[in-house]
């Protein structure tokens, strides 16, 4: 299916057009029907001579309801673009057409309606100004058909020229990721919550998991045009059944996505590519995408780019075109491409002018940008943003110029660079103290809001040692300076006796405090068991000691059998075995323990 959107002034005959080709009557509303005017979006489908389908969205032309008309064109690839021969061209079809270049869109064609009410010259001078008009947009040039939708005049070649329109449409993304903004929320009896929109991207199956404005939905039925359907690909119009979700949680202008593919910015940096330079507008602001309209307030860098601080939320994407609309001027201010989803902040002086020199050389949702940016970026912000140029990147730091990918995190060589100078510092200087057991994998990463594994490659890169979750340079000590010496005096005592671990007292009569044990515990030179309430400190080897003298004795044993075994105290005994326990030497049931051969 493709789906094509209506515009023009109000009442140049656009829903009385779409009747006379579909047979549907697109106004929905009594109130619409008593005043002969169209008020909200109307839907209807046709099936062309070549058996394609069409789905139009009638827009309203009346300019108190230009939300309604952003929202219906926003999602449509392709336009019918409606002049009324008798009038000519008005205020709203300048309106339109501005909204239309404004959104980038390359694909319609330009119908002459009420042909009927108008002798030949004045039908020849409407079509030359509407034509004139149009070719200063992204259409430029288009075809035309002259109609008369009351007499039935013109409507085969109309019907003939749509099947041309389609077939020269680009070809249709299956595959790509799923995002329907929604025009309609309504509640049936017995089926639930049911949305309709433009299905532009993606594919749609009944039991597919979905979200709608951050609620998790389930789909339980899917129909295009009134025909149900298991399946439903890009473009359709589309009625979607939700189980889980109520029609309040899925208004006009949210977004039907996949759980995993909703990014919602709430800043974002844009270009101009139609209307009036940034300076010219009001910091206040309306920004139209889809069938969504929020408030927000325009930060200018300069002529062509600017920040937008959207008062809610939206799921957007690289590359999404926006109109932002100045309701105070009464116009459409700008179409402007999306090239930065919630982007860095602007915190110096001349922050606006050095974003603006850097914006000057983006292209729209290039992911190179991107990470030189901001030097590193997640893979699953990159899928999501819907940038491009990065799936054959390696899976590896990269060196030069190039880009690289590591544990799902996009790196740019200047980011290696700096990353590499930071650790190299931050060794150097925890290394100044001998009881550093090094720098923490762990703490790193977090630093660099980063992974462990690029903290790992990082380090094999700078020839530093990685080893228990610590990164250690040769400047490492692997002595504990002034602490040596009463760390000889413990280690010859517990030579002696084994399981004779100190007391506090002792540990503190020495100058053993809880970091001298535990950077001796790091390098091995002793074991520390968590106890209370005092760690309890013995060689390295006293377990394998322990598993020898308990092996020896009756199956199963007690603690007091173990206590008597080793010499020693229920304080040492019991951390020990606990210890024994963890590594699966012994085994505990109930009171007694047993060894595990």
């Amino acid at each position: 299916m493709r789906v094509i959107a209506t515009a023009g002034h109000v009442d140049h005959g656009k829903s009385t057009l779409v009747q006379a080709l579909t047979g549907t009557d697109p106004d929905r509303w009594a109130e619409e029907k008593r005043r002969g005017l169209t008020i909200d979006l109307g839907f209807a489908g046709l099936e062309l001579p070549s058996g394609e389908h069409v789905a139009f969205v009638d827009v309203p032309g009346h300019r108190r309801f230009i939300g309604n008309m952003l929202a219906g064109l926003g999602p449509a690839p392709a336009v019918m673009l409606v002049v009324a021969a008798d009038q000519g061209w008005q205020a709203q079809s300048s309106e339109h057409l501005d909204a239309i270049d404004a959104l980038g869109l390359e694909t319609g064609l330009l119908v002459l309606t009420r042909c009927g009410l108008a002798d030949a010259d004045r039908v020849a001078e409407v079509r030359r100004s509407a034509l004139e008009h149009i070719a200063q947009t992204s259409l430029g040039a288009v075809r035309v058909v002259e109609t008369d939708a009351v007499q039935g005049d013109g409507i085969g070649e109309l019907r003939s020229a749509l099947d041309d329109l389609v077939a020269g449409m680009p070809p249709l993304d299956g595959e790509g990721s799923v995002r329907m903004w929604l025009d309609r929320s309504f509640s049936v009896k017995g089926a639930g919550t049911v949305v309709t929109g433009t299905l532009a991207h993606g594919t749609l199956r009944v039991g597919d998991e979905v979200s709608v404005a951050g609620e998790r939905a389930t789909i339980r039925s899917l129909q295009v045009l009134g025909e149900s359907r298991d399946e439903v690909g890009p473009v359709s119009r589309c009625a979607v059944g939700l189980r889980g979700i109520t029609r309040d949680a899925a208004p006009r202008g949210s977004a039907l996505l996949r759980p995993a593919e909703g990014l919602e910015s709430t800043t974002i940096d844009v270009r101009r590519e139609t209307g009036f330079a940034w300076s010219e507008s009001s910091r206040e602001v309306s920004v139209h995408v889809g069938t969504a309209a929020v408030p927000a307030r325009v930060r200018p860098f300069d002529e062509e780019t600017a920040r937008l601080r959207l008062e809610s939320p939206l799921p957007l994407r690289l590359g999404d075109r926006v109109i932002v609309r100045d309701d105070s001027a009464a116009r459409i201010h700008a179409g402007a491409t999306v090239l930065d989803l919630d982007p860095p902040p602007l915190e110096r002086r001349g922050a606006g002018a050095a974003r603006a020199a850097t914006l000057a050389g983006w292209e729209s949702g290039r992911a190179s940008d991107l990470v030189v940016d901001r030097g590193h970026v997640s893979v699953a912000w990159l899928e999501g943003a819907g940038a491009t140029g990065w799936g054959d990147w390696p899976l590896a730091l990269p060196n030069g110029d190039g880009f690289g990918i590591v544990d799902r995190v996009a790196v740019s060589a200047a980011q290696v660079t700096a990353w590499s100078q930071q650790l190299d510092e931050l060794v150097s200087d925890d290394a100044r103290d001998p009881l550093s057991p090094g720098v923490a994998v762990a703490a790193f990463a977090r630093e660099l809001d980063t992974s462990p594994a690029v903290v790992h490659l990082l380090a094999a890169a700078s020839g530093l040692d990685v080893d228990a979750g610590r990164v250690r340079g040769a400047q490492h000590r692997r002595d504990l300076g002034g602490a040596d010496t009463a760390l000889a005096q413990l280690r010859e005592r517990l030579q002696a006796s084994p399981f004779d671990a100190p007391e506090a007292d002792d540990l503190t009569a020495w100058k053993l405090g809880s970091r001298e044990i535990a950077a001796a515990a790091e390098r091995g030179l002793v074991l520390r068991l968590r106890a209370q309430p005092a760690d309890i400190v013995l060689l390295p080897d006293a377990p394998a000691r322990a598993m020898r003298e308990l092996a020896a004795l009756p199956q199963p044993f007690t603690t007091s059998d173990a206590r008597q075994a080793l010499g020693t105290t229920r304080r040492v005994v019991i951390p020990l075995l606990e210890h024994l326990d963890a590594r699966g030497w012994t085994r505990r049931d109930g009171n007694t323990r047993t060894v595990v051969r």
